[in-house]
Order: C-alpha cells, then sequence, then structure tokens
C-alpha cells in the first residue's frame, strides 16, 4: 500500500509509482472462473483465433483493475475510490508486457476545503498502444484540512 499523499504534498509532474504485469494463460483462466465470465475469448486461443483476434484477450475489468490499483496503492491505504469510469480503446492481449502509469498533471484548491488533483493514468504494452484510460475520484482524509482530500483522476490515455 502506498504512503499518506496529502493534497499540500502532490506536485504537477510528478509520476506515481508504476506497476508492471503480464497477464499469463492461468491469470485469465482463474479471472474468468472468478467473474463467471467464460467467454472463450479469454481463454481458448482457436475461437478467439476465429473471431479474428490473433490470441486469447485479458478481460476488461481486470485490466480496468489494475490501473484503478496504482491510484488507490498512490492514495494510501486510509483513501478511498469515489467513482470510475474507463474506456477500452484495444484489447490487452495474452503475454502482452503491461505498464500503469499514472502522471499529477494539475492541482487545484476545490470547494469546502478540499484539493483537486488530475491525474493522466493508464495501461501501457510494449508495443506503446494504450489498451485502457478511466476517469477516477478518490478521497484522502488530511487532518490539516479539517475534511477529507479530493483527488479528481483524469486518465487521457493520450495518442498511441
Amino acid at each position: 500500500m502506498g504512503s499518506a499523499v496529502r493534497f499540500h504534498d502532490v506536485v504537477v509532474g510528478t509520476e506515481l509509482p508504476g506497476l508492471s504485469m503480464t497477464f499469463t494463460r492461468e491469470d485469465l483462466v482463474a479471472y474468468a472462473h472468478a467473474s463467471g465470465d467464460m467467454n472463450p475469448i479469454h481463454h481458448d486461443e482457436a475461437f478467439a483465433r476465429e473471431v479474428g483476434l490473433p490470441d486469447v484477450i485479458a478481460h476488461g475489468m481486470l485490466t480496468m483493475g489494475r490501473a484503478i490499483k496504482l491510484v488507490t496503492d498512490w492514495v494510501g491505504e486510509r483513501g478511498w475510490l469515489r467513482s470510475m469510469e474507463a474506456t477500452f480503446r484495444r484489447p490487452a492481449m495474452h503475454g502482452d508486457h503491461l505498464r500503469v502509469i499514472g502522471l499529477v498533471t494539475d492541482t487545484e484548491h476545490g470547494d469546502a476545503g478540499h484539493g483537486v488533483v488530475k491525474l493522466d493514468v493508464y495501461l501501457e504494452n510494449e508495443r506503446g498502444e494504450r489498451p485502457v484510460q478511466a476517469v477516477a475520484v478518490v478521497g484522502r482524509p488530511d487532518p490539516e484540512w479539517g475534511e477529507s482530500v479530493v483527488a479528481f483522476v483524469v486518465a487521457t490515455g493520450g495518442a498511441s
């Protein structure tokens, strides 16, 4: 879990500590069983190729979960995720080497003593493609403000 993040410590240009992963076939099958999504595009290579995919693909919710893990690790164990919207730009393929990247792009004082932090957050594969981008809102208690500090996270993903 990340260390406590306080609004007055957040600086534009700060890159969040990245996460790296490669989804194995075992990861995809385990997630399929856990989620109940047994669509064969996630575990049957022949079927995936038959429907025009180069290989089996990771579940969208699995990739989105990895993107949000970066944010929740950064905000710390006392923080919380208030909401998230994700855009799936392309599939994350079995065997892709993925990195989740976050960058602080703006900070401002919001209403009622809340700090607002904007971040770009995305998954990027070894080919420079960005399969997932997201918009999330996270909160973090900060005793100096007397209220929760809310960070608005904007994941643009940029051009790929």
